[in-house]
């Protein structure tokens, strides 16, 4: 660009120099200049269960899902519809129309409760299952969690060519010439609306990728997150390889990690396996340090303090510290009785110098049994002591004390224990193999599938621990949830060291390209109770979601086997709750008049944080006041009501979140102050310009 612009101003007729500038500048606007790829055709989504009526955007079930009508009337099962291209009216059986969800257009979405599992009742842990399409999933997520994830952990659709992803409710193969750009079209929308989940201070997007779109996601990633520090690992994920004709076998694919703010990977204690060539350090055990100081600083001049006499017996048994002695005094001229010995900090070269501490510090590290003595040989006791790291380690436990030796001295085992450091972005790890630890895994929770290449449980569990190991509390997501490996990788993270890590997955509800053309033929079309029932969030998410954390089959018999790394019996389960939810979307006048709250109940709940079993009401009518302390959050429907509602919300500590139905911002203000809590949210409005707002995107 800086060039176009000096050749620009070289043009001596203004008018014509101000014309093409003007025009240039327009282009740099719409153009980008690194990765270019065509904005295509704005999605649309199905709604199957909103009914078609007047006013409705809607499509044919069985035709493309961008050929759509706005339906003008409707009259003994026909509606009346015009088409939004060409202006032409049609009539369509209201049976064949589903209501359609164009991209950018303001929606109001709910959360209709679909299942739950409750592995642990007295937990207030509970993990989420949302069936949706993941766009519209990420714009209510933005409501509830606007830059309070800790880790985003996705793995899309690899665009290999198979019939395994489709954009706008079409199949994407390899004879669309347009395939590359659809996906990043795809991305760049969901990836976006990510961003704003991510807590920009610290946190981790993670996005597996193979080598047909590595590039472009790469180039993606870098526009999107310019201010993140990106890497990419090569992770082996089948040993044996893939063929690809006339090429090599694909043996691994590539994991990207966009780290926001202060984010680190956290150093863990790994197996072997992940050193590769690099021999074992000796942080792996206790390693004692000389109590003589050596190197710069190491003379009696440089710390006067630290030259001091350590008594002994003659037979080398420790007795006593002695203080330090003036500069100006010899150490020949310190005094000890007959029977006792004092040794100095001398160098080999007969050079006074200094201990690494002072008297007091020196007894301090004796009394801690820190400090180990040698043998006396010729006046002289080699004097070794436990170095701050080892001190630290013994302290927490890493290193365990069995006992003390007769001179006081500890008597350390580091037998259990493993040094923590961060690996190459080489990964060879046998439990990384997707066969093994995932399609197998799978298949023995749920039976036969035909779910295609479900990642390893170990290696969505190893890529997302690098960044949550010391986050116990941590957000997790997963928007392109496929199998349900994330939230099951949650829970073994969970278990292994007690955290309270909650999970929300995002998957549609997408049949096998088989299966659609098999329910087809016996009449069937999605929306319908047969068709739904094979779709991955009702036969392979949700399924694998419950099993995994009750430990059982879906035919209810125990799990086989341990997970690797421990001795945790899979027939345990898991100590974790989960709520699956299908999402769909509301009349905004509706919302706005206030009979759509039984409706909006699961949605505050996950604004509040998912504490405890979500809440329900059976009445239809809407009742004045909430107060859910087992769900930390409250809600006043009736303003009339806030004094009583202020005396009950206020007592109970319980209460983080309150939300307040009033068209009134000065009164909710009032309201909200004289609340006791973190979290104040006036309803409905702070619901509907959330995604008035957020419109057109």
């Amino acid at each position: 660009m800086a060039a176009i612009n000096d050749l620009i101003s070289q043009i001596k007729d203004e008018e014509l120099r101000n014309r093409i500038q003007a025009e240039v500048n327009k282009l740099s606007k719409q153009k980008k200049f690194g990765l270019v790829f065509e904005d295509h055709v704005p999605e649309c989504t199905p709604l199957y269960d909103v009914p078609v009526q007047v006013g409705r955007t809607v499509a044919v079930k069985d035709q493309k899902i961008t050929d759509i009508y706005a339906v003008t009337e409707i009259s003994d099962g026909i509606a009346t519809c015009v088409d939004k291209t060409t202006k032409a009216e049609i009539q369509l059986p209201v049976e064949s129309l589903v209501s359609v969800a164009e991209f950018g257009e303001a929606i109001y979405p709910y959360l209709k409760p679909i299942d739950s599992v409750c592995n642990a009742p007295d937990s207030d842990l509970w993990h989420t299952l949302i069936e949706a399409d993941n766009y519209h999933a990420l714009q209510l997520l933005e409501y509830l969690y606007a830059g309070k994830v800790d880790c985003i952990y996705i793995d899309p659709p690899y665009n290999t060519g198979a019939r395994d992803w489709k954009y706008n409710n079409d199949y994407v193969d390899s004879s669309d010439s347009y395939r590359h750009s659809k996906w990043l079209s795809m991305m760049e929308k969901r990836l976006k609306l990510a961003k704003k989940l991510l807590n920009p201070a610290d946190s981790v997007l993670i996005c597996t990728i193979d080598e047909k779109e590595y590039l472009h996601l790469g180039c993606l990633l870098e526009e999107l997150f310019p201010e993140a520090r990106m890497q990419m690992v090569s992770s082996v994920i089948n040993v044996k390889g893939t063929a690809r004709d006339r090429s090599f076998s694909r043996m691994n694919e590539y994991l990207f990690f966009l780290q926001n703010g202060q984010n680190e990977v956290d150093a863990l204690a790994l197996n072997d396996e992940w050193r590769g060539n690099i021999k074992k350090s000796t942080k792996d055990k206790v390693r004692l340090a000389g109590l003589m100081r050596t190197g710069t600083g190491a003379r009696r001049n440089d710390s006067p303090g630290c030259f001091y006499p350590i008594i002994f017996d003659k037979d080398g048994n420790y007795l006593r510290t002695g203080e330090a002695i003036p500069l100006a005094m010899k150490r020949q001229d310190y005094k000890v009785d007959s029977d006792e010995v004092a040794v100095w900090p001398i160098h080999t070269n007969g050079e006074e110098g200094c201990w690494m501490y002072r008297p007091d510090g020196f007894i301090n590290l004796v009394n801690k049994g820190y400090v180990f003595f040698g043998k006396m040989k010729n006046s002289r006791v080699s004097i070794m002591y436990a170095p701050k790291g080892v001190q630290k380690k013994i302290e927490s436990g890493e290193f365990s004390v069995d006992g003390y030796n007769s001179d006081g001295s500890a008597i350390i085992n580091d037998n259990n224990y493993s040094a923590k450091y961060v690996p190459g972005n080489q990964w060879f790890i046998s439990s990384h193999n997707a066969i093994e630890y995932g399609s197998k895994l799978l298949k023995d929770v749920i039976g036969e599938t035909r779910f295609t290449f479900p990642k390893s449980l170990y290696a969505v569990h190893d890529a997302i621990r690098f960044f949550v190991a010391n986050k116990p509390n941590a957000l997790i997501l997963d928007f392109f949830a496929g199998s349900g490996t994330t939230l099951h990788a949650v829970n073994l993270l969970n278990a292994e060291d007690g955290g309270h890590r909650r999970c929300i997955m995002v998957t549609n509800n997408e049949v096998s390209d088989s299966e659609a053309k098999s329910l087809t033929k016996q009449g069937y079309k999605p929306g319908d109770p047969e068709w739904e029932k094979l779709g991955i969030a009702r036969y392979v998410t949700w399924p694998r979601t419950v099993c995994s954390i009750e430990g059982h089959d879906v035919n209810d018999k125990p799990l086989k086997g341990t997970y690797l790394g421990s001795e945790r019996e899979m027939a345990e389960g898991f100590p974790a709750n989960a709520a699956f939810f299908k999402l769909g979307f509301l009349d905004k006048g509706a919302v706005a008049l206030g009979r759509q709250f039984k409706e909006l109940l699961p949605v505050l709940w996950m604004k509040a944080g998912c504490i405890g079993p979500c809440p329900t009401i059976n009445d239809e009518a809407t009742p004045d006041m909430l107060v859910l302390p087992e769900n930390d959050f409250a809600v006043l429907t009736d303003e009339t009501q806030f004094s009583a509602f202020i005396d009950e919300v206020n007592k109970k500590s319980e209460i983080h979140t309150v939300f307040i139905v009033t068209d009134s911002t000065g009164g909710f203000r009032e309201m909200a102050n004289q609340l006791h809590v973190e979290n104040c949210y006036q309803l409905y409005r702070d619901y509907l310009d959330n995604f008035r707002i957020n419109t057109g995107r």
